[in-house]
């Protein structure tokens, strides 16, 4: 039950108007009128009297607008990996895809537009990094699951936490791997066009 709703239903279950409200919480009529229409929320001093005068706990008054926040802020999130990891993924495949074509049309110069390419992808990479590091996901199943919206429960969070040292190692040799390949492919590039 969202905020405005409590505030309404526990006044008309102590049987006192907006006005005797109102005054017992040293607020104006309007200001009750305004949350209990959802125009506005009490300030935390106004939760803490309505709290104390409707005999609940603060956590039991704003719990319905808690899990509402924390539902928008998840979405906010979600949109926001989903949207960095598609650029994320054209930046990288146009830095490996520009590489060769570059360094062919502008020799040594093709590093000033490859570097930027990559520094771009770069970026979007650590902005990816951190959403994950702020939501706690590391492991491809993990990360599927959050894009989706859903949480793992207990029991699969905890097995994919066991697999993120092996996960970092692979991804770890991986890199390197391709690392290497794509410079030896430019070393070989230049060594046959600058020759």
């Amino acid at each position: 039950m969202e905020l405005n709703e409590q505030i309404k239903k526990h006044r008309t279950q102590m049987n006192i108007s907006q006005e005797e409200l109102a005054e017992k919480i040293y607020v104006t009529r309007q200001s009750i009128s305004n949350w209990e229409n959802g125009k506005t929320y009490p300030d935390i001093h106004s939760l803490l009297l309505l709290s104390s005068l409707f005999g609940i706990s603060l956590d039991q008054l704003v719990k319905g607008d808690i899990e509402i926040m924390k539902d928008l802020i998840k979405k906010e999130e979600i949109e926001k990996m989903n949207r960095y990891g598609s650029i994320y993924t054209v930046m990288l495949i146009a830095t490996v895809v520009s590489a060769v074509p570059l360094f062919m049309w502008l020799g040594v110069w093709a590093f000033i537009p490859w570097g930027i390419i990559w520094a771009i992808s770069l970026y979007f990479a650590f902005k990816l990094e951190k959403i994950k590091k702020d939501n706690d996901v590391q492991t491809y199943k993990e990360i599927v699951a959050f894009s989706e919206g859903k949480r793992l429960d207990d029991i699969q969070k905890q097995r994919e936490i066991g697999k993120r040292p092996y996960q970092r190692i692979l991804l770890a040799i991986g890199s390197a791997l391709i690392t290497f390949a794509v410079c030896v492919l430019i070393g070989f590039l230049m060594h046959i066009f600058l020759n």
